[in-house]
């Protein structure tokens, strides 16, 4: 685990200005975060410390495991440093990456756990190194490449990983795809075949609406920068859409259970 610690870090602070196919998490004391949004199916290498799951199912990674998720409009989670740190490497790939899987007549998944053995450490070390020298447009052909190795590594379960989407999470998708654009509500209901008025209608049948999407949305853009990134808060809350950085703060704090500073505090050391 130590020789992919040390590529990710190498790879993260070498790079700062790529746009990288994963991220790494870390932190020297305990993260407790709620409603995390997972956007996309995602895959999470616990190289260091424990990681836990989910408010009643309570699912542990430990060091050397990883989890595979699918798509969710929030889970909780618990990040638990060993004596050292937590670390964690997270690639998250498209629904269409799954498609040259063989098809699964099982019970679709939320997740799928498994170890990291010695073929699968190899293959995120290649990705790893492979993602400081390839253009951007090959990475799906790496990411396919490690679902092909996980599957054949026994781990056939994630071909069953549930790809069904509500749509909430269709709307969630959507926006996340377009963070640098506030895309309006014509726009969306376009791309997913109806009017806006059917689609506010079916989104607050589900108990949403478009703007608290993508008000998580948002904040889950905010989440990610505050665990890899250096920003100010203030600059994370504007590059989030939010011109004031207190009103930032606390809907960071209703929604995640934690402000961006107490977070932040969490990846220092001492």
């Amino acid at each position: 685990m130590k020789n992919l610690i040390s590529l990710s870090k190498n790879a993260i602070n070498c790079h700062n200005n790529l746009i990288l196919p994963f991220s790494i998490y870390s932190a020297y004391k305990e993260q407790k975060i709620r409603n995390v949004p997972i956007t996309k199916p995602l895959l999470i290498a616990v190289l260091s410390g424990i990681k836990e799951l989910g408010r009643t199912e309570n699912v542990v990674c430990g060091t050397g495991s990883f989890i595979f998720l699918s798509n969710s409009a929030s889970i909780d989670m618990r990040n638990i440093p060993n004596q050292e740190e937590y670390f964690a490497l997270l690639i998250e790939f498209d629904f269409d990456d799954f498609k040259e899987l063989p098809n699964s007549s099982g019970t679709p998944k939320k997740f799928v756990q498994g170890q990291l053995n010695t073929l699968l450490e190899n293959a995120l070390s290649q990705f790893i190194d492979f993602s400081l020298i390839a253009p951007f447009s090959v990475f799906k052909f790496r990411r396919k490449e490690l679902l092909e190795l996980i599957y054949h590594s026994g781990y056939t379960d994630i071909s069953s990983l549930n790809m069904t989407t509500s749509l909430s999470e269709k709307v969630q998708a959507l926006i996340s795809d377009h963070l640098s654009t506030e895309i309006t509500a014509e726009f969306i209901a376009s791309q997913l075949f109806m009017s806006s008025s059917t689609l506010r209608r079916k989104l607050k049948s589900e108990g949403n609406s478009i703007q608290d999407i993508r008000n998580r949305v948002r904040l889950g853009h905010g989440l990610h920068l505050i665990q890899t990134t250096h920003k100010s808060i203030g600059n994370v809350a504007f590059e989030c859409g939010y011109q004031s950085q207190s009103r930032f703060t606390e809907q960071f704090k209703n929604l995640f259970g934690i402000t961006p500073r107490e977070l932040r505090k969490t990846k220092m050391l001492g």
